[in-house]
């Protein structure tokens, strides 16, 4: 029988912050209490039971930092929404703590920060508590270019769809899942194209890829500095958007974030039921079979209720929009060049009783350690070694400014303005290329599950820094159809 630790006194299996908050200033469950309730969870259905293996390590401080909240709490009141509340965050993402930042990668496998990363300080500011780090698709999907499956890392072994024998989603698997399963009422995941979006859809969580720069980059083990971004997972839109209104900020050392006006926004502010309400939503139903990752993502019924629910709260829907660059044949190259050029930084970094300070070196030792460490290969590592001077190559200057521009003005902002619209509806995450390029914001929101028991979600995207608008159409399609249900560890796997 499941152990509560004081949590039965909260009116929700899946209590979202706010009922969180409200328990704890009246003295009926504790962080610590928390946290030792999301602990009795992933030790008995993380790491037995279903093996959702959606969890890395714990944070061997956890406890202590939630009896030092409570305590603050008791004497001072809560620092903001997040106080005493635990997160979890991606692999990939630097804490100065006893916890490793290793990707996933086994050549990282003891590596220790020596810093948090930028976001990592705004959650300890707002009081959150660092629970722990989830796996991740190694190196975020830079290991293996097709034989590698979503959510696997030599590290933390493979995730696993907590609905069942379905495609977990990627890069960000382990903290998609694991907010599904509630092992934390909130996750930290990245994205460079798909990795937040594609594993909350399969999830049937809400995932916030937000515009590059809202969201420090620094302390993030980095891929493509072009298109990369940190962004909140939860279970509801509410949750979603008071974290992210906590991972914002204006960083000194990242220039992406200077032009970023938003810094410390109330997201919450945009939570508006009627959002539907005369918010005019085009549709892109012309999506080629090849933009999914397998056939099963797409369910049509279930796509033509969204757009059903949109008409129905009052929005104004207009069908088979166009977006004239999404079916051009886009160039791949500029992330690779991006990923050799950061990789090899981010590895010239590591102290020096490190076995390795470059790509080559990484390479050499993967194939000294094969039967642990290469399991599906290394193909995309051995590609992007042989790109050469990534910052001075012709295609990969042309490929930055032709993708900002076919993306945005040929693509996001041109269909904006062409119907007048306040956001784009994708089925799945099919859009979440074609954003990631651009640099822009996506949202995406459970829609339902299949017939098979499936999760299937659907995506709201729009322009630079238009989070407010995409939060306020999800929040009231949320409230509107309350899809999101939990997942039977027990008897359904």
């Amino acid at each position: 029988m499941e152990h509560n630790f004081g949590l039965k006194k909260l009116n929700s299996e899946e209590a979202t912050i706010f009922e969180l908050q409200d328990a704890m200033n009246k003295g009926e469950v504790t962080s610590r209490e928390l946290v030792m309730y999301y602990m009795y969870r992933i030790a008995t259905f993380d790491q037995s039971g279903p093996m959702i293996n959606s969890i890395m390590e714990i944070n061997p401080d956890a406890i202590f930092i939630a009896e030092a909240l409570d305590q603050e709490r008791k004497l001072l009141g809560a620092r903001s929404p997040l106080h005493g509340v635990p997160v979890l965050l991606k692999g990939n993402i630097e804490t100065n703590d006893k916890m490793h930042t290793n990707a996933g990668a086994l050549a990282l496998e003891n590596h220790v920060s020596s810093r948090d990363a930028f976001l990592v300080q705004k959650l300890r500011n707002a009081g959150a508590i660092i629970l722990g780090k989830t796996n991740l698709t190694e190196w975020a999907n830079g290991m293996s270019s097709s034989k590698m499956w979503a959510g696997y890392s030599s590290i933390g072994g493979q995730t696993k769809n907590p609905y069942g024998d379905y495609f977990p989603g990627g890069s960000s698997t382990g903290s998609g899942a694991s907010v599904a399963a509630n092992f934390a009422t909130i996750a930290v995941g990245t994205e460079t194209s798909a990795s937040i979006l594609s594993p909350a859809v399969q999830n049937a969580i809400v995932g916030i890829k937000p515009t590059v720069g809202l969201i420090s980059r620094s302390g993030i083990i980095p891929w493509s500095n072009s298109q990369d971004t940190a962004g909140p997972m939860a279970r509801t839109v509410t949750d979603a958007a008071i974290l992210l209104g906590a991972l914002t900020g204006k960083d000194e050392s990242d220039p992406a974030t200077w032009k970023n006006e938003h810094s410390n926004m109330d997201y919450t502010a945009f939570l508006d039921k009627n959002g539907l309400s005369n918010a005019t939503i085009g549709i892109f139903r012309n999506v080629p079979p090849e933009k999914y990752r397998d056939i099963g993502e797409y369910d049509e019924r279930l796509f033509n209720d969204a757009v059903a629910k949109l008409k129905d709260s009052g929005a104004n829907v207009i069908e088979d929009i166009e977006i004239p660059s999404f079916y051009r044949e886009w160039e791949y190259k500029k992330k690779n060049f991006e990923f050799k050029h950061s990789i090899e930084n981010y590895l010239q970094s590591l102290p020096a009783q490190f076995p390795i300070h470059s790509l080559k070196e990484l390479i050499e030792w993967n194939e000294q350690n094969t039967e642990k460490a290469l399991k599906y290969g290394q193909d995309s590592l051995k590609y992007q070694l042989q790109l050469d001077n990534p910052l001075k190559n012709q295609k990969y200057i042309l490929e930055s400014i032709t993708d900002l521009y076919y993306s945005q003005n040929m693509g996001i902002d041109h269909a904006l303005q062409k119907y007048g619209l306040d956001t784009i509806l994708f089925p799945s995450y099919v859009g979440a290329d074609i954003c990631a390029r651009a640099g822009y914001p996506s949202i995406a929101v459970p829609a339902g599950f299949q017939d098979n028991g499936r999760a299937f979600g659907i995506t709201f995207a729009g322009t630079a820094f238009s989070e407010p608008t995409l939060i306020r159409i999800a929040f009231a399609f949320e409230q509107k159809t309350n899809h999101r249900r939990m997942p039977d560890l027990i008897g359904g796997r």
